[in-house]
């Protein structure tokens, strides 16, 4: 909420009494006039940085302790920093805004601080009708100076229709009356766009709590709650999406050194949260970036299980092929033929199995005993398909189970490279190890023995595809001896060691997918995957082994 129009409402004000200085009358202690600091550079020494340097003037060329504003306007992260000092560098240094600033002796005096209508903006006003607009639009930060309404300058020029701005048309009236709510259908996404993650997030806990639905007349306090307290606010660092967050509503877990973390002077809470954010290590940021990746992972494990399960109900409803095979065949004489014995379209016939009757659909061109054969046909690809969806369902409760564990490991590594080798070990930010994990039901055939991942090659040409892309070398590589077979694959997890037990499954199961099948013992070949290679020349399928271990076990499938 660092950039919110709530936030930057309530730090106007607060930075105008910065930049507005009061002057004593002589002798007195009563305050003459107000006068504002003066404009006296602004430069910058980084492509998304700007510095501006405001003081009070001490003759042409030096002036007292000056303010300074950095504002960071990357397209990833915008914001403001209030330092106590800035060293500006002596070489890849540029001065900005030199028309703004003006001569040595007649720079600018600050006149006013103001904010825009439920816009993310904050207004600097100067002397000489000049404006500057620190504007804060999602990807498209911007620094723009005014002379009057409109833009006569601006800090990054790549974002060409900014200079089509108009100063009098930041100001964005929105009608949130109750009556409007109403009209939206209760929906306040629609009436409070300036609300943002936080806050809407803050309104979906309180939601929660009370047990309210997410539209209706009911939630209306509920925001009227959230913009009494973004109104009169106290200014909170959180962590939301494992990242520093400013927020102005008390939200998540605040009872862990609860006096760094809630500020009362909205510069102070700024300037917390900025060196927060951009405080954070390499390792912060991979590492939070890292659990955001595996908790959306696991959301769509999630949903595609409730597209799996929801599937495998629609099977369950109605008459199924094969009993409708059984029904016809139990029917014969009952379904009319045509002189050529062939089918009507449908027919009506008694349903034994729940004692009412039931529409069947025929195909004419064929007799009503090929019609049930055709059942029965449709029956075995009917179970073909409900079991790949239990294999479907198995597998992304299988890959939940290792998202939940590799979190726990994560938050256990303190490290840059502890945590690169755990990435790389488990290969996260490969996109084909997340379709192992979560894809490979239509890739490879998968079996989870004791929580290990056991992958199976369909065929020589697959098995490439599993040794070669899709296996890392502390996996464990298997396959029966001397013969044709699949390459079976034991998926590594990290700290854990090879139980026997999962070894011997997973050679049953390269010794069942091989010609060694049908034999009362099978060696099975058993070694690291990093012990493994493909020359170019050989054949699909065909790898050289550099080192092995040999199991003699019973070929077993599933």
């Amino acid at each position: 909420m660092h950039t919110n129009y709530y936030f930057l409402k309530q730090l106007g004000p607060a930075l105008e009494r910065h930049l507005l200085s009061r002057t004593p009358a002589p002798d007195t202690n009563t305050e003459e006039s107000t006068t504002g600091l003066r404009f006296m550079a602004c430069f910058s020494q980084d492509r998304d940085e700007v510095v501006l340097v405001f003081a009070q003037a001490k003759g042409k060329i030096n002036y007292y302790k000056p303010f300074y504003i950095k504002a960071s306007l990357r397209p990833d992260f915008s914001g403001l920093f209030f330092p106590e000092s800035v060293q500006r560098a002596r070489t890849n240094s540029v001065d900005l805004f030199e028309s703004i600033v003006g001569e040595p002796g007649q720079e600018r005096a600050v006149v006013g601080v103001r904010t825009f209508l439920n816009e993310r903006c904050l207004a600097i006003e100067l002397e000489g009708d000049s404006t500057l607009v620190f504007k804060f639009f999602g990807n498209r930060p911007n620094l723009l100076a005014f002379h009057g309404n409109e833009v006569v300058d601006l800090f990054n020029r790549q974002l060409a229709t900014d200079a089509q701005l108009l100063l009098d048309g930041f100001d964005r009236p929105i009608d949130q009356s109750y009556a409007a709510f109403e009209r939206a259908n209760f929906e306040h996404r629609k009436l409070f766009p300036t609300f943002g993650k936080v806050v809407n997030k803050w309104i979906d806990e309180q939601e929660k709590k009370l047990s309210i639905s997410s539209e209706g007349p009911w939630k209306w306090p509920v925001i009227q709650e959230a913009l009494r307290q973004l109104t009169h606010p106290h200014y909170y660092l959180i962590r939301l999406e494992h990242k520093p967050t400013l927020s102005l509503l008390p939200f998540g877990d605040l009872t862990a050194d609860v006096s760094q973390r809630e500020f009362t002077d909205p510069i102070e809470a700024a300037n917390r949260f900025y060196t927060s954010f951009n405080g954070l290590t390499v390792f912060e940021h991979e590492k939070a970036n890292l659990l955001k990746l595996l908790e959306k992972r696991r959301k769509r494990a999630e949903s595609q299980i409730d597209i799996s399960m929801q599937r495998l109900i629609s099977k369950e409803e109605g008459a199924s092929h094969e009993e409708k095979g059984h029904i016809l065949m139990a029917n014969l004489h009952e379904i009319p033929s045509t002189p050529s014995l062939k089918s009507p379209e449908r027919v009506t016939l008694y349903d034994f199995y729940r004692d009412q009757p039931l529409v069947i659909k025929l195909k004419p061109d064929l007799t009503p005993q090929k019609n049930a054969e055709n059942y029965y046909r449709k029956a075995k690809n009917e179970k073909l398909e409900e079991q790949h969806f239990a294999d479907q369902i198995a597998a992304r409760e299988a890959e939940m189970v290792r998202i939940d564990q590799q979190k726990i490991d994560l938050e256990g590594i303190k490290t840059l490279k502890d945590l690169r080798r755990y990435i790389k070990q488990h290969s996260l930010l490969t996109e084909a190890n997340y379709a192992s994990a979560g894809e490979t039901a239509s890739l490879f055939k998968e079996v989870v023995f004791e929580s290990f991942r056991i992958l199976i090659g369909r065929n020589a040409k697959n098995n490439d595809l599993l040794t070669q892309r899709y296996s890392y070398k502390d996996d464990l590589w298997l396959h029966a001896r001397d013969v044709s077979g699949s390459h079976v694959i034991i998926k590594y997890q990290a700290g854990k060691a090879f139980p026997k037990r999962v070894i011997e499954r997973a050679a049953e199961l390269a010794a069942w997918y091989s010609k060694r099948r049908m034999e009362s013992l099978c060696p099975v070949i058993v070694t690291p995957k990093k012990f493994v290679r493909k020359p170019k020349g050989l054949a699909e399928g065909q790898v050289i082994v550099e080192k092995e271990d040999v199991v003699l076990v019973v070929p077993k499938g599933d």
